[in-house]
């Protein structure tokens, strides 16, 4: 029986906005990636057979489909082809699945799953500009609903979705502060101790220097600190900027044959891609898809979530992974071991391959056979995505 496997995984360090990455193109931050995938695996470029690459402000210096040029900005041969997709902050883990589901029907040998945002240099956003994206039909049907603002271009929006979480699930101000403290000292601890090391690699950067690791991290935040933040999105709201993804530049890449083609052209396994689903839900409070993707993802795989040493679930906001936990009985343990896009930061099209490999490493560090991924997305849609240890 034909699998998937992934075979090599990398991601550059992450970059704050405006801050080391803010000079490299996202084209370049795209060939960076898919250079050191070639050479970390051994894989031969010559032999992929397409790049999905995932990107969500497709405009400007990422537009013109990136995965294309990103390739060609690669040095890799022009028979390479690409195509670029968005399905929002899961953009390139949508890519994984598709490249998963591309080997097993025979369509192809070797795919290269990935993607970029530079949130710098293409704010998010940008590709809404001059555009409409909310038609008066879509408005009227959901013209008085709690979150709508009927006067807006982007009539709701993930902030004011991550208020009604955590209304909901009754999460205070102070239990999301809490989770966003720990991701930093998470994601400080695994940084001291080189647990990033083998995932990444670094950027040249124009002053001939390095960009090695991720940036976001604040290593002098407190609650003290947390507790000072205003609550944008509400005025008597709970979520602050401290609780929230860091806008961010980075790119990751991972390379997905089966078993059988890896083993035929000396390529390692690192992992087999078990269980793929996309779900959705509300796209109002838009954030709670994770929850049906989860169980979703468990019933195809015959898992219980007991069974999953590892729950990498996006920190887009705080009340995502908290109502995700509260839903799930899961083990806080488990989720997000090295810190998450609180921490880290949260490039958009490159979040969900920057989850897998970093996911990944900790799988192969620890012994843990099953991990679980999951994202909530723009207009209330998840990827889930359960991969095995081989």
């Amino acid at each position: 029986m034909s699998d998937a496997v992934i075979v090599g995984a990398v991601r550059t360090p992450v970059g704050r906005r405006k801050g080391s990455l803010a000079g490299v193109h996202p084209v370049d931050l795209s060939a960076h990636v898919l250079r050191a995938l070639a050479e970390r695996t051994g894989l031969d470029p010559a032999q992929v057979d397409d790049v999905f690459w995932g990107c969500v402000s497709q405009v400007g210096e990422q537009s013109w489909n990136i995965a294309r040029n990103g390739v060609l900005a690669a040095g890799w041969p022009e028979t390479v082809p690409g195509t670029t997709l968005d399905r929002q902050c899961g953009s390139s883990q949508q890519a994984l699945h598709f490249a998963a589901a591309t080997v097993l029907s025979g369509q192809a040998d070797l795919v290269v799953a990935g993607g970029v945002e530079s949130m710098t240099r293409v704010p998010m956003g940008s590709s809404v500009a001059g555009g409409m994206p909310f038609s008066d039909q879509l408005r009227d049907r959901y013209r008085g609903v709690e979150g709508f603002a009927d006067d807006a271009p982007l009539p709701f929006n993930q902030g004011v979705g991550a208020e009604l979480i955590a209304r909901r699930w009754r999460l205070s101000r102070t239990q999301l502060d809490e989770f966003a403290l720990a991701s930093h000292e998470k994601a400080a601890a695994a940084q001291d101790a080189g647990a990033f090391d083998p995932e990444l690699t670094p950027v040249p950067l124009g002053d001939g220097g390095k960009f090695a690791a991720d940036e976001g991290i604040r290593r002098d935040t407190t609650l003290a600190k947390l507790g000072e933040l205003a609550t944008p999105f509400r005025p008597d709201g709970v979520v602050t900027a401290g609780s929230a993804s860091q806008i961010s530049d980075g790119a990751a890449a991972l390379a997905v044959t089966t078993s059988e083609w890896a083993s035929r052209h000396g390529l390692r396994p690192l992992a087999r891609i078990h269980t793929a689903v996309v779900a959705a839900d509300d796209p109002v409070t838009m954030l709670t898809a994770p929850i049906p993707a989860t169980a979703k993802a468990l019933r195809r795989a015959g898992l219980g979530i007991e069974e999953i040493g590892v729950y990498e679930v996006n920190e887009a906001f705080a009340p995502v992974p908290l109502a995700w936990l509260a839903e799930t009985e899961a083990d806080p343990e488990r989720l997000n071991p090295r810190g998450g896009a609180i921490a880290l930061g949260h490039p958009l099209g490159g979040s969900g391959a920057r989850i897998m490999t970093t996911m990944l490493q900790h799988m192969r560090d620890n012994g843990i056979r099953y991990g679980l991924q999951t994202m909530c997305e723009g207009g209330g849609m998840a990827n889930a995505t359960i991969v095995e240890l081989v």
